[in-house]
């Protein structure tokens, strides 16, 4: 009990941090990669909240979360998007304190990179690409880190069409700082669910095992 007390405490840190770092981007116009950038690019086009677009831009990938990373990983997961959703846009809603660009991009880089470990070593994601890394990550060891810096950095393209190119290269910036805490303080509280053996293939494993 006191072990997943701590869990979700840190995942409920990790998410407020996420949210912060979050934040300090959109001060300066600059975005993210994953699906947190990609609910950021679609904020330029549209009225809707980051929180709103953020929760629909992740229910593809649910699907993939259910079958290969198992069904209490899927509702934590649900939940931390729910959960970073409402901090994010309740953010927009309280006093901030302006700072300079360059501290913006420093800030949002270590704040995210922290926070998405936090969440990511205790049992959820923030759905999206961290639920697809975590897989491939556990699947073929391929390291998530990096899975992440590439496809963030296919979604910064996207938002130097929209916001310039000046802005787009420092959120590579913060993508870089982000995936480098992520990848070096990695640690896989789950396992992928592998195909279950036939019942004779079971059934001959235990007998000599036993």
């Amino acid at each position: 009990m006191a072990e997943r007390f701590k869990m979700v405490s840190l995942v409920i840190v990790g998410l407020f941090l996420t949210a912060l770092g979050l934040k300090f981007l959109a001060l300066h116009n600059l975005t993210f990669g994953g699906t947190a950038g990609l609910a950021t690019v679609l904020t330029f086009m549209s009225s809707w909240s980051w929180g709103v677009l953020f929760f629909l831009v992740n229910l593809p990938f649910f699907w993939m979360s259910f079958m290969k990373l198992g069904k209490w990983f899927t509702i934590s997961s649900f939940m931390s998007i729910i959960g970073i959703s409402i901090v994010r846009d309740a953010l927009d809603f309280l006093p901030f304190f302006s700072i300079p660009m360059w501290l913006a991009t420093v800030l949002a880089g270590l704040c995210i990179g922290f926070g998405v470990t936090f969440v990511l070593n205790n049992g959820s994601s923030l759905g999206g690409i961290h639920i697809l890394a975590l897989y491939l990550d556990q699947k073929w060891g391929i390291n998530r880190g990096v899975s992440i810096f590439i496809s963030d950095l296919s979604i910064i393209v996207l938002a130097g069409l929209l916001v310039g190119w000046g802005n787009a290269l420092l959120s590579v910036f913060v993508i870089f700082v982000a995936s480098t805490i992520i990848g070096r303080y990695k640690k896989s509280p789950i396992k992928v669910r592998e195909e279950q053996p036939a019942f004779g293939e079971a059934h001959s494993r235990s007998m000599n095992e036993s």
